[in-house]
């Protein structure tokens, strides 16, 4: 009988310990890393910017068929741009896009738009776009008026574009790192005007047009 007792006692001592580390909180050093905030950047946005390629893109949307959307990108964005709030005469950009960066997510696809009968990137490899006029629309927006160069035509184009943010990022290494802004431009334009007007009953006119761009600032 002696023996049972001491090893309910011990037993129960070995509960009492095993509660009580349970209840105990987790030192620092055991407790997981804390998340941090995303944040956007709201520093002065004001100066020259260089295009980041590799952080910048456009996107685009087409009807199809009458019935649904079809969707594509083009990866290879490069230029530059200056944004001057308090100055909007000072405010240009200037944007190539390579043609053969396209990808609408299927490969014959892909190669039908790049063929002669669409974008006939062997001709046009670029598109270009210079932005000459801009119209503020409060401190973070507004309508950049330029030109585009699309399929060997260039017609007046207008933007709708808003500042994301801007300000010092030091974490990231060169090239990406540094006093950097980030913007999205949208507008819509008519491919027929541009003269790519093949399968005209079956695919859109009016194409919808995301540019985002992040750029290096290079002066202030």
């Amino acid at each position: 009988m002696k023996t049972l007792s001491c090893l309910s006692l011990a037993l129960g001592a070995g509960a009492l310990s095993m509660a009580a580390w349970a209840a105990t909180p987790a030192s620092a050093a055991d407790a997981p890393p804390a998340v941090q905030a995303y944040a956007q950047l709201h520093s002065n946005p004001a100066g020259s910017y260089t295009i980041d390629p590799d952080h910048s893109g456009a996107q685009f949307s087409i009807g199809h068929a009458g019935v649904a959307l079809v969707t594509g990108v083009f990866s290879k964005v490069s230029g530059s741009y200056t944004f001057e709030p308090r100055d909007p005469k000072a405010c240009k950009a200037d944007i190539t896009i390579q043609v053969n960066s396209l990808d609408t997510f299927m490969p014959l696809r892909n190669e039908h738009v790049l063929g002669a009968e669409f974008l006939d990137a062997a001709k046009y490899p670029t598109m270009h776009f210079v932005g000459t006029r801009y119209v503020p629309r409060g401190p973070r927006g507004g309508v950049l008026h330029g030109e585009l160069t699309l399929h060997g035509v260039t017609r007046p184009v207008a933007f709708r574009v808003h500042l994301i943010g801007a300000g010092e990022v030091s974490y990231l290494p060169k090239p990406w790192g540094g006093y950097l802004s980030g913007f999205v431009a949208t507008t819509v334009i008519d491919r027929t005007a541009f003269g790519i007007d093949a399968f005209s009953a079956g695919i859109g006119h009016k194409v919808r047009v995301r540019v985002d761009v992040e750029g290096v600032r290079s002066s202030s």
